[in-house]
Parts: C-alpha cells; sequence; structure tokens
C-alpha cells in the first residue's frame, strides 16, 4: 500500500464516518473509483480504531460520565454516586438499548455473507439518495424541543432500529440515527450527539470483530500503516465533528442531504456509462 492510498482512506474514514454521508460507502467505493486494491482488514480496523478515538476526544465529558454510569450498574459505588442527578445514568441504559438491535441483525448478516452481497455501486447509489432524501423529510418535519434528557427506552429503540439500516452500505449509520433522532422531535445538535455517543459500542464491537479476523487471517501489513492511518483518521474525525456540531447549531441538514443525492447521481452516471 503506498503513502498515497493510505492517506486517502484515512481521511475519508475520518471525514465521513460520522458526518451523514456514509463512511462504508465511501470506503467501498476508493478502490471501485480508483483502481487501487482492496486495503485489508487490518487498516479498516485501523482507521475505525482512530474515529473511535476521536469520538472519545471530542465528547470526554459524556464519555467520562457514561464509563462511571456504566460502573455504577455493575455495582461501583463511588462511580454511581459521581452520576447521582446527571442524565448519564439514563443515557447508558438509552446508548445499551438502541445498540442491541445492530449487534443481533449486524452478527446474523455477518454470518450469512449478506454483507458481501450488498458491497456493490448501485446499492451505495440507492441508498445514498433514497435515505439522503428521507434525512431531509424527517429534519422538516420533526421539531427541535427534545433534549437527551427525554431519551427514554421507546425513542432508544426506535433509534436503534433505525440503525440496523446501516448494515446496507451507502446507508450511513450516524445518517440513520440522525434521521430518526429528528423524526422523533430531538434537536439538531442532540440528535447529532446522540448519534455519536452511539457509535462508541457500535465502532468498538465491529473492531473487535474485525480484530478478531484480522488475526486469524494473518494479516501481514505493516502494523506501522495501521497506527498512521489510525492517527490521521482520528485528526480528520475530530475536524469533522467539530463542523457538524457548529453547523447543526445554526443550520439544518439540507447541505448533507444535497452532497449524498448528487453522490448518488454520479455513481448512477458512471455504472450506466460502464465505468464501474
Amino acid at each position: 500500500m503506498t503513502a498515497l492510498h493510505l492517506f486517502i482512506l484515512a481521511i475519508v474514514q475520518g471525514i465521513t464516518e460520522f458526518l451523514p454521508i456514509s463512511s462504508s460507502g465511501h470506503l467501498v467505493l476508493v478502490p471501485v473509483l480508483t483502481g487501487w486494491q482492496d486495503q485489508g482488514l487490518m487498516i479498516d480496523v485501523s482507521v475505525h480504531i482512530g474515529t473511535l478515538v476521536a469520538v472519545l476526544i471530542y465528547f470526554r465529558d459524556d464519555a467520562k460520565g457514561l464509563f462511571l454510569a456504566g460502573l455504577g450498574v455493575v455495582g461501583v459505588g463511588p462511580a454511581r454516586r459521581a452520576t447521582d442527578g446527571t442524565i448519564y445514568g439514563k443515557l447508558f441504559w438509552a446508548i445499551v438499548i438502541a445498540t442491541i438491535p445492530a449487534v443481533m441483525i449486524g452478527f446474523a448478516v455477518k454470518v450469512t455473507g449478506l454483507a458481501d452481497l450488498m458491497r456493490g455501486a448501485a446499492v451505495i447509489a440507492t441508498t445514498s439518495i433514497v435515505f439522503g432524501l428521507l434525512l431531509y423529510w424527517a429534519d422538516k418535519v420533526g421539531a427541535t424541543d427534545k433534549t437527551l434528557e427525554r431519551m427514554a427506552v421507546k425513542p432508544a429503540l426506535l433509534v436503534g432500529l433505525a440503525q440496523v439500516l446501516a448494515l446496507i452500505p451507502g446507508t450511513s449509520r450516524s445518517g440513520i440515527t440522525m434521521t430518526a433522532a429528528r423524526y422523533l422531535g430531538f434537536s439538531r445538535q442532540d440528535a447529532a450527539r446522540f448519534s455519536l455517543l452511539l457509535s462508541i459500542p457500535t465502532i468498538l464491537g465491529a473492531g473487535v470483530l474485525l480484530g478478531k479476523d484480522v488475526l486469524e487471517g494473518g494479516d501481514q501489513i505493516l502494523w506501522v500503516h495501521a497506527a498512521f492511518g489510525a492517527g490521521l483518521s482520528c485528526l480528520a474525525a475530530i475536524a469533522a465533528i467539530h463542523f457538524l456540531m457548529k453547523w447543526l447549531a445554526h443550520a439544518n441538514m439540507t447541505i448533507f442531504v444535497a452532497y449524498r443525492v448528487a453522490l448518488g447521481l454520479f455513481l448512477f452516471a458512471l455504472i450506466a456509462g460502464g465505468v464501474i
């Protein structure tokens, strides 16, 4: 793998993981559009770890609160008392509930091999447009009066069920979870905040699953490449998260919808022209 290849992959992963435009779709497209060989599992895992570190850094206060709430659940008294009077006990369970559907369905999709059948340009083009328009609709009709204090069992489960759709490349995990949260009336910033916090167990679980495959497969890609990719994707992801949260403080989701539709139409044009 060349330095340019690794650089582009890390930047693409970092920027697209948390923006509602689909990181998996873009990573699938990189080898399709460039003709480069598939980057392999080691790089996939490393750039995902980089984005996980990014969200932990950016939302470090939330991450700390959730960690303490988790310790409190397993009986660590001081940790439980540290989160008394905060939203983190409730938010911890909301994230657990929202994660369960993706874990269950994701495992089934992996063991049946369905994931490989969906990694095509036509699928990505279609989901990019369809779920982009769905995001536009939800952002327009959804109220903006709910904060994370109101993320109870029912809305958390609905967001979690929506997250299952992200198993289809091009859907965007962040995009579909923000779509669900916006439809349920959560403010744009809190919809994004919950989506990004929800990514912590999701990315961690996927990394563990892929990491197991890397070890079993005996992937020989140099660890220094993986470390570089992780660091670069982390920096790109922090920048993307900062942009997203600042943007949603005063604007809507339309810019991301426009990008998704344009990307989908571009891909269909390439398909029609026999390029991909």
